[in-house]
């Protein structure tokens, strides 16, 4: 294959893959959740492997428990932060659709419930966080660090998932690494943003974080540094990445998500300044 055939090829890769596993009538099982269930998986497995290792004083089946309590709070927070930081006013006059998977207008068709924030979803997980661990007396501070050093690489079958699915692709753009997406009404050349993502969120991010995972400086000096990592990331890849259609920018050149992620970066500076200074060591 020569190079003028393999970047043909490249660019339309996604013309190639399906993002349906399982089709039953108007029911579809898709490769994005299958992604997910893989990225827990493989956070679960790392976390197990540090409780074994480094000496967290935490049971298999105490970790089991709660990723029920983390997939809930997910969930949960993923959907009302779509809902209240992307799109308030359409949900505000359709509540019913925030959790309703069904189209009654077309012959009540099961359509899913699409629209997820990841910052939402973080919420989420950073509340049930705090319930499951005053409910079984664990040190919040220490129990974030155990999973800060983790969470990174399970974003990168995340991030595939939104790749397979045709999904959040990036700005326009004439580089030859660029793909066309079949979303893409205007068949244009996009910066296939998910992969940027999968690479600088997960890939980047879980190896430095889990490179000085054993550094004992105070307990939630890891999880500090990883909201701090992750917004600092996601800000910049967001200047290649698509803003929503129906937001755009907001403000000046800004999206949602850069905002969001600044939020994410100031949060992550105090609580690093604030545990410092408390001193509180392993």
């Amino acid at each position: 294959m020569n190079v003028d055939r393999f970047i043909e090829f490249w660019q339309h890769l996604p013309y190639h893959i399906s993002p349906t596993l399982i089709e039953i009538g108007s029911f579809q099982l898709r490769y994005y959740g299958l992604m997910y269930l893989v990225a827990f998986f493989v956070t679960y497995l790392l976390v197990t492997y540090r409780i074994k290792h480094e000496g967290y004083p935490y049971s298999k089946d105490l970790i089991q428990d709660y990723f029920v309590w983390a997939i809930l709070g997910l969930l949960i927070g993923a959907r009302l932060g779509y809902v209240a930081f992307y799109s308030f006013d359409y949900y505000l006059r359709h509540p019913l659709e925030i959790i309703f998977p069904f189209d009654a207008a077309n012959g009540f068709q099961y359509v899913g419930i699409s629209g997820m924030s990841y910052h939402g979803g973080a919420l989420g997980v950073l509340l049930a966080s705090i319930i499951f661990c005053r409910r079984h007396s664990i040190d919040f501070w220490r129990y974030a660090d155990l999973f800060a050093a983790a969470v990174p690489l399970g974003y990168t079958f995340g991030r595939i998932g939104n790749f397979i699915n045709g999904e959040l692709y990036g700005r326009v753009t004439d580089v030859p690494w660029g793909m066309y997406f079949p979303l893409d009404p205007g068949h244009r050349l996009h910066h296939p943003s998910q992969l940027y993502e999968a690479f600088f969120e997960g890939i980047f991010l879980f190896i430095i974080l889990w490179s000085i995972r054993k550094k004992k400086y105070f307990d939630g000096f890891l999880f500090s540094l990883y909201l701090i990592g992750y917004g600092v990331v996601r800000f910049f890849i967001e200047f290649f990445r698509e803003p929503d259609a129906h937001l755009g920018f907001v403000t000046g050149i800004l999206t949602m998500g850069q905002v969001l992620c600044l939020a994410m970066i100031l949060l992550g500076l105090v609580l690093m300044a604030v545990r410092r200074k408390s001193g509180t060591g392993r």
